[in-house]
């Protein structure tokens, strides 16, 4: 908010200094009448002298005096409206400068409507290498779990748990401390600790059951531990939860609580481009009513802005159920024009995952922009193709590569 105040203040100052420039300019300059006025009242005074000198009669000073006052009261009418036209045409400038400076300053760099604006308030002018390298270091020196944890404030108890509901926790408590192997106790009290809203004694138990598990740890078990990481980080996605995360996604790559972690762990490390991708393929595979659906629509609109991309909410779960086969690939000469898009969202949507978290040579890079081209997404494809740039810097021959995919999706010179 700070910010906007300080800027928005700047520019209101410049556009006033510049007004006021321009009307006071004009209110100094003199007009023909005013020039008039001036020849006039001097014959007044003249014609005042000439009779006192005897030049002239009562009479023709009458009637020199009354030619004189005419005149007088005519160019006084033409002064007024020289300066009513004058005037009026810089107060009106002098508006339309303000309005323009103003808006115009606030839709370059916030954007409005389909202009996609150019900055990110909280962001220093820093080139895309420069950036990526810094969200690197961001992420490699970021808080550890504990860390994050020390650093909440203390949250007071629950109050709507009555006493005998609190004494059966602490009596589960006891039980797991005198048998630290019972798989099902500690299952219970990872769940009535989590209820409790005590989240790091609720990771502690599913720990826990992933060590008396071993290599029989369920996928929902993992996905549990990452969940239970992150909300008693305060929503932070620790070095710790982000590893847990991936775990998972190495057994589940579908898996939509992971995956969302990852984004978010993205988009707080400073890589809202990959947030974006990761969360908009959340979007398209759905289902609506999946938990990580309402999180992601209040924060990709940000993220979609942060990584210059003009962004429109998709239908939820409008991807493809699965990518395409060989046999699909095969029968693609018979598709209609609406299924051979609905096969290349899928190949997409997988595509731009995979490459957003693992990374992948540069003719899956290439291959990714030239279906967004085809797809008519052509902010992703330029986005992608700019960060393409950066992968492989060193990588002349994959540069070509990929920068020809991208002329031909019409995103490059």
């Amino acid at each position: 908010m700070a910010f906007w105040i300080i800027t928005i203040g700047l520019t209101v100052v410049v556009a006033a200094l510049l007004a006021l420039a321009l009307v006071s300019r004009d209110d100094k300059s003199d007009g023909k009448a005013d020039y008039d006025l001036r020849v006039y009242c001097d014959q007044l005074t003249e014609v005042d002298r000439d009779l006192e000198r005897g030049v002239l009669s009562d009479a023709n000073a009458s009637r020199v005096r009354t030619e004189v006052s005419r005149r007088i009261l005519a160019a006084d009418t033409e002064r007024r409206v020289e300066s009513d036209r004058s005037g009026g045409a810089p107060k009106a400038l002098a508006i339309a400068l303000a309005l323009i400076l103003v808006g115009g300053s606030f839709t370059t760099y916030k954007g409005f409507g389909p202009i996609t604006g150019l900055g990110a308030p909280g962001y220093g002018d820093l080139a895309l290498a420069e950036r990526i390298a810094f969200a690197d270091e961001l992420r490699e020196t970021r808080p550890s779990q504990a860390e994050a944890e020390a650093s909440l404030p203390q949250q007071p108890p629950i109050a709507e748990f009555n006493e005998d509901y609190l004494k059966l926790v602490q009596t589960l408590r006891d039980t797991i401390a005198a048998r630290p192997d019972d798989i099902q106790g500690h299952v219970l009290l990872a769940q009535n600790e989590s209820n409790l809203g005590n989240f790091i004694a609720a990771y502690g138990a599913q720990g826990r059951i992933l060590d008396l598990k071993g290599d029989q740890s369920t996928t929902e078990d993992l996905t549990r531990y990452a969940d239970l990481l992150v909300l008693a980080a305060g929503g932070y996605v620790s070095p710790e939860a982000e590893q847990a995360a991936r775990v998972v996604l190495s057994r589940a790559p579908d898996n939509g609580v992971a995956r969302y972690y990852m984004g978010l762990m993205m988009a707080q490390t400073g890589r809202p481009d990959l947030s974006f991708r990761v969360w908009d393929r959340q979007l398209r595979n759905g289902p609506e009513d999946a938990p990580w659906i309402a999180p992601i629509l209040a924060q990709i609109p940000e993220m979609a802005q942060r990584a210059g991309v003009n962004y429109q909410i998709p239908a939820i779960g409008s991807a493809p159920t699965r990518g395409p086969t060989s046999g699909d690939i095969e029968a693609a000469g018979d598709m209609t024009g609406a299924e051979r898009i609905e096969m290349i969202e899928g190949m997409v949507a997988g595509l731009s995952d995979r490459l957003a978290t693992d990374g992948g040579p540069a003719e899956e890079w290439a291959q990714l922009i030239g279906a967004l081209g085809v797809l008519g997404r052509t902010d992703q494809a330029f986005a992608i193709f700019k960060n393409a740039e950066i992968v492989f810097a060193d990588k002349p021959s994959a540069i070509d590569l990929i920068t020809r995919a991208a002329q031909r999706a019409g995103v490059a010179e």
